[in-house]
């Protein structure tokens, strides 16, 4: 049954209503199933999630003034029963590119609760120094000012040698702005690990109910990815309080760690459909046992094809679909689908999806002949193995 987003924000948040049969009484009773400690959403981009998130927001804790300057601040951390991440999160923070005066790029970070707790009252500037290099570069550091309203960014050369400042990349800032989340959220569930609110370093949030996360992953590369889902996975399995987390993906990789990750978690496939309404379907199994994602890759490289656009990541999509074929076919190994000699394939494409795309590497584009191989296998999957027929029956 198809519903509004405020509908489904309605369901994630509301315990259910469950039907029981009793033996000993041979009848059916109704009995509260109560909201999970982790909801795990999986949706492809454009679906809604981020709007999700704010229909979410608004409905745990509302605002009664409407102000726009509202989804900056996030509310007074005292007073405030959801904490999230998402789109708006990075509104917080915004670049000073004073050409004219040829200045030296700073991101100046809006004044909010949301950072001046962590920044300025428990002082963590270190610890998300030390979070942001995990996902970025060791070498590339964050300067904050005195009074953390701006930071800047610096190569560290050795020898106290440093660069000037940098312009970091878009993805290198959302890594940062995750990594100040990230680091304020450890904060927050250590303190509410504490049972007696008296001993806590801090009551501000003691009314705190949810976490909304809505796709930290957006720029990293496979390996970080990898590394801040199990790391998001392992802070949330050590709180030990009542706060509850909804985690909203379009990233199947990380959809997955995350899955096998917790052993207790409910999931969901948020679906949009063309009248604007929308449907959470309750799924069972990772991303691999989604054939909605199969259409999605198949799709994408047959635009990139017909339009002549195909890229090296999208070998890494070719080799994802041969994967998860594979897996609903029930083959061991993804390479027993490529054509006779497979060798040769193999190795291509194990060639493009593994390397390198850090900023200062050359990358070249795909050939001819390696653009026209894309087409060759995507049409050798499909053809030759009853893709659709098999994985219909599968999905």
């Amino acid at each position: 049954m198809s519903k509004t987003l405020i509908q489904i924000a309605q369901q994630l948040s509301t315990p259910q209503t469950v039907k029981k049969t009793v033996p000993e009484k041979t009848k059916e009773i109704e009995e509260a199933k109560p909201v999970p400690k982790v909801q795990l959403i999986y949706a492809f981009n454009g679906t809604g999630k981020t709007r999700l998130s704010r229909e979410f927001k608004q409905l745990i804790a509302p605002k009664n003034n409407g102000g726009e300057g509202d989804d900056a601040d996030q509310s007074e951390l005292s007073r405030s029963k959801i904490l999230y991440y998402n789109a708006f999160t990075e509104d917080l923070f915004y670049w000073d590119n004073d050409l004219s005066l040829d200045a030296e790029p700073k991101l100046r970070i809006q004044p909010n609760s949301f950072t001046d707790w962590i920044l300025k009252d428990q002082g963590q500037d270190l610890n998300i120094t030390a979070n942001f290099q995990r996902y970025a570069d060791q070498k590339l550091t964050p300067h904050f000012s005195e009074d953390f309203t701006e930071v800047t960014f610096s190569l560290e050369r050795g020898d106290n040698q440093r660069s000037g400042n940098l312009k970091i990349s878009k993805g290198e800032e959302s890594n940062f702005i995750w990594s100040i989340f990230y680091t304020l959220l450890d904060q927050v569930i250590n303190t509410l690990n504490v049972v007696e609110p008296d001993n806590r370093e801090t009551r501000q949030f003691d009314l705190l109910e949810y976490v909304f996360i809505d796709d930290p992953v957006s720029s990293l590369d496979e390996n970080h990815l990898i590394e801040l889902a199990v790391n998001l996975a392992r802070l949330i399995k050590t709180s030990q309080s009542n706060l509850k987390f909804v985690i909203t993906t379009h990233n199947p990789l990380f959809y997955n760690v995350l899955y096998n990750e917790f052993k207790s978690k409910t999931c969901y496939l948020l679906e949009r459909f063309e009248d604007g309404t929308f449907a959470l379907v309750e799924k069972h199994g990772d991303s691999n046992k989604s054939f909605s994602y199969h259409l999605y890759l198949k799709q994408t490289l047959e635009q990139a094809i017909a339009n002549d656009q195909v890229q090296r990541y999208h070998f890494t999509l070719l080799r994802n679909l041969y994967e998860k074929t594979a897996s609903f076919l029930g083959y061991p190994q993804w390479s027993e689908l490529l054509p006779d000699n497979k060798q040769t394939y193999l190795n291509r494409i194990i060639q493009f999806t593994s390397h390198s795309t850090l900023s200062n590497e050359t990358v070249t584009d795909p050939t001819v002949q390696e653009k026209q191989m894309v087409k060759f296998l995507l049409d050798n999957l499909i053809n030759n193995y009853g893709y659709w027929q098999q994985g219909a029956q599968h999905g």
